[in-house]
């Protein structure tokens, strides 16, 4: 199958206060952001209406996903990799030099650290709030290797949201995201909830991976059985040819489509659209799914 984008992919050409936040983040900062590592397509957008998410713990992934654009490590290469103990207080910097509202915390997969990194979440969310008492902070965890103690340290943070992606469908699990569990994926967002049942839960699925309606209708239960609060489904797109192929386009009638049966089965706050990505969105003071 072509790659060829829909015309409903358009995006405007980055403006010079995008450009000069990004060049703000990356060198007088030296901090990483899944803006550039994962070629996020709202890039132009966020760093236009200056808002970043910030990739923690590294550019370099343990986990090797088909889908992912982020650097991966070597394969053999059993050592732990460096962990930059002064990055929670650089980004706390910046949170407060950029005067954001509103901050998105994510990290590659850290498999060779014994807590999967939870300690430097805690870290950065405590560093971010210490500079910046009124922020929303909003993180996007991995599944820490399933282990309950990490994800605890976590949650005890009371972060305004607290994000885990499913990426894809029960069936196509091992294809695309092979070192990952579908199941303990579902165990970690419902853990969260058992911890603190006033916590926001949110999830991901990006679309056009090769699953057929009633997989994803099985995806968005599974969601709504371990009480996810907040979906957000965006189209997949191959950031090579060297990446898992795009095996269908969705149409926005589509994802309104899929907005509609979600918000049914009980989703408090669907976010559907072919640009939509995790850490494209947050909530408002409303506790509303908002575009950044």
């Amino acid at each position: 199958m072509k790659n060829r984008l829909p015309v409903w992919f358009k995006q405007d050409l980055p403006s010079q206060k995008a450009l000069d936040l990004s060049d703000s983040l990356r060198n007088e900062f030296k901090l990483n952001t899944v803006c550039h590592s994962a070629k996020c397509p709202n890039m132009p957008h966020c760093f236009s209406n200056r808002h970043a998410t910030f990739m923690i713990l590294g550019d370099t992934c343990t986990r090797r996903c088909g889908f992912c654009n982020v650097k991966k490590i070597e394969r053999g290469l059993n050592r732990q990799l460096p962990v930059d103990f002064d990055e929670p207080y650089r980004i706390a910097q910046a949170v407060k030099v950029l005067n954001l509202e509103y901050v998105v915390i994510t990290s590659v997969t850290r498999d060779d650290l014994d807590d999967g990194g939870a300690a430097h979440f805690v870290n950065t969310i405590r560093a971010v709030r210490g500079l910046n008492p009124d922020i929303g902070i909003e993180v996007l965890i991995p599944d820490f290797m399933g282990l309950h103690n990490a994800l605890e340290s976590v949650v005890k943070e009371k972060p305004k949201v607290i994000s885990h992606n499913l990426e894809t469908t029960s069936n196509i699990f091992s294809l695309v995201r092979g070192e990952a569990n579908y199941r303990r994926s579902l165990n970690l967002l419902s853990n969260i909830k058992s911890m603190n049942p006033a916590q926001v839960s949110k999830s991901s699925i990006m679309l056009g991976l090769g699953e057929a309606d009633s997989d994803l209708r099985e995806a968005l239960y599974d969601l709504r059985s371990v009480n996810c609060d907040m979906l957000v489904l965006g189209q997949y797109l191959s950031p090579s040819t060297n990446h898992y192929p795009v095996q269908k386009f969705y149409s926005p009638q589509e994802f309104d489509n899929w907005k509609d049966f979600a918000y049914r089965i009980g989703f408090k706050d669907v976010c559907a659209f072919p640009l939509a990505r995790t850490s494209y969105l947050s909530l408002n003071k409303d506790r509303q799914c908002t575009i950044s």
